[in-house]
């Protein structure tokens, strides 16, 4: 028998924690992982053998009742897709980048499968629910043709879930977009990381923090003649002596 997954995506956190107990107690699993995302959803993921996985899905789906948002069952799942949902990220060399984002984290899933199964491409990044509200995205890489082939099966595959699928081919992704997307996928990350040079200390030795992609922010510090102040500017003269004025009146 193939490896398979399955996974149950729900509403509801108690209704969650119900299905994943009703899927380990069906049947003997290898993997069961189950935990709440974003937006206050619960996820169910269940990995085994096919005729175990899809027991404890019928009995996950029976717990789950109308608390069920969508569901995906793979029961000869790609090994790429299982190292994603692990965390891990690739980089490639093809020139080309296709992007499925979908409603829900089963179809995402599912879109991921599709779309590496049928294609010579590379699973660059695979993004659910958390920080995005819910919803997933898969990231392709390759050459031009295979990577619209990928997100084809992948938008097709989905089709009938029912879910909300967007999707995007970039024949030639920009370098510096790639850099970005290689780094980190998260916008407060990418602007918090950013360090500013530092300034020459009294005996001329200045030690540059610097991060080693992209272009410094505007004000960041990375723009500014050396010798300027980076710090906060000073109260304009007459802010101080308003404050002055102030000060006196009080004392009399």
């Amino acid at each position: 028998m193939q490896p398979a997954v399955c996974l149950l995506e729900l509403s509801s956190v108690a209704r969650g924690i119900e299905a994943g107990h009703a899927m380990v107690k069906r049947a003997p699993l290898q993997v069961l992982r189950a935990g709440s995302v974003h937006p206050g959803k619960y996820l169910v993921l269940a990995g085994g053998l096919t005729a175990d996985v899809e027991e404890a899905m019928k009995a996950g789906l029976a717990a789950a009742g109308n608390a069920l948002v969508d569901v995906v069952y793979l029961p000869d799942v790609h090994p790429d897709v299982v190292a994603s949902l692990a965390g891990t990220r690739r980089e490639d060399g093809g020139e080309a980048l296709g992007v499925i984002e979908t409603s829900s984290v089963a179809a995402t899933i599912d879109a991921a499968d599709a779309g590496v199964k049928g294609a010579r491409v590379t699973i660059r990044d695979l993004r659910l629910a958390d920080d995005l509200g819910g919803k997933g995205y898969v990231l392709f890489g390759g050459e031009v043709a295979e990577v619209e082939v990928a997100v084809g099966l992948g938008v097709a595959r989905t089709a009938g879930s029912g879910q909300e699928v967007t999707h995007a081919v970039i024949s030639q992704l920009h370098a510096e977009m790639r850099d970005n997307l290689d780094v980190d996928p998260t916008f407060r990350r990418r602007v918090t990381d950013i360090e500013k040079p530092a300034e020459p200390g009294p005996n001329g030795a200045v030690t540059t923090l610097v991060t080693p992609r992209g272009r410094p922010l505007p004000g960041s510090g990375g723009g500014e003649r050396s010798g300027e102040s980076t710090g906060p500017p000073s109260p304009a003269p007459s802010s101080r002596r308003r404050r002055a004025a102030s000060g006196r009146k009080q004392k009399a």
